[in-house]
């Protein structure tokens, strides 16, 4: 099942993949750079068989050194169905890329991310035919990020840390520091982390500190019902009002039908879209303003 958490981490690597920092030092390579990465397609799915797709295959090809894949899985619990899919991607693009494979896997429970290290083995008896070790980006390898400094400077490394501490004790601070560090940053871009970092709290308690700290932005991650996408919404459908009651009175103004000052406020005034039509509607018969109104309303007229 895809969640919200997997989607996040799919953008961040998929559009971020310097967010993978922690992984390259941990493993003594250099820092990598966006310019290093392309993306591949992550549907593992052989002809016919049961579909299979990783959440997001990278292709890391430095001018100089080793060449290799990164497929990176978002796990919010322990699944061992999961963990034998992960020895399928790692076999399978090995295969397919003959490129050594390094599987990612990003956890924000501890728990979750001590059981996704592994390893994970297929033996019959005492012999081992495969072992898979996924590194796992999770609170014990991402450090907290609590300095503003590195949020400007590092904003992919703060949004994960933000996602993957989000159960530490230390989750407010985390918070606080990554937001204040975000808004240094042109507005377009604070909305976009802010949008990222709130779709990868999911559903956790942290998210609602998230939303607090949020201003009104508009969305990135449409249908997930953040608190940008209702604030977005609502000035969209504030603005279709506006143009609703606008188009109202003009078509009175060009039948000829006069209106008050009394009438114009009511129009103007109400933002249900429904009513709005309805009155539209009416505006092309009616032979009085005030007729654009139900009997059961107060008619502004009489006020």
């Amino acid at each position: 099942m895809v969640t919200a958490t997997h989607e996040a981490s799919h953008r961040l690597f998929q559009e971020h993949p310097e967010a993978l920092a922690p992984v390259f030092e941990a493993l003594g390579l250099p820092p990598p750079a966006k310019t290093d990465f392309h993306e591949l397609s992550p549907d593992t799915t052989e002809i016919r068989p049961v579909e299979r797709r990783a959440d997001t295959v990278l292709m890391f090809e430095p001018d100089m050194g080793e060449h290799f894949v990164v497929a990176v899985e978002a796990q919010t619990k322990k699944d061992p169905e999961k963990a034998r899919n992960w020895a399928y991607y790692v076999s399978y693009l090995r295969a397919k890329y003959d490129l050594p494979v390094l599987l990612v896997a990003v956890c924000r429970d501890p728990s979750t991310a001590a059981w996704a290290m592994g390893p994970f083995e297929c033996a019959v008896g005492p012999w081992t035919t495969q072992v898979t070790r996924p590194f796992v980006l999770g609170p014990q390898t991402v450090p907290e990020v609590t300095d503003e400094a590195v949020v400007a400077q590092q904003p992919a490394l703060a949004a994960l840390s933000a996602i993957v501490h989000s159960q530490s004790k230390r989750a407010s601070a985390i918070l606080e520091a990554v937001a204040r560090g975000l808004v240094s940053f042109e507005p377009s871009v604070t909305k976009y982390w802010f949008e990222v970092v709130e779709v990868g709290l999911e559903s956790t308690p942290a998210r609602d500190n998230w939303r607090k700290l949020m201003q009104n932005v508009v969305t990135h991650f449409p249908g997930h019902g953040t608190l940008f996408e209702e604030k977005y919404l609502e000035g969209k459908s504030e603005g279709k009002a506006e143009g609703k009651a606008e188009d109202i009175l003009r078509v009175l103004t060009v039948r000829g039908v006069p209106v008050s000052d009394d009438v114009q406020n009511h129009v103007t005034a109400c933002t249900d879209l429904d009513t709005l039509t309805t009155w539209f509607d009416r505006s092309l018969t009616v032979c009085r303003a005030e007729d654009l109104f139900s009997a059961e309303e107060d008619d502004p007229a009489a006020s």
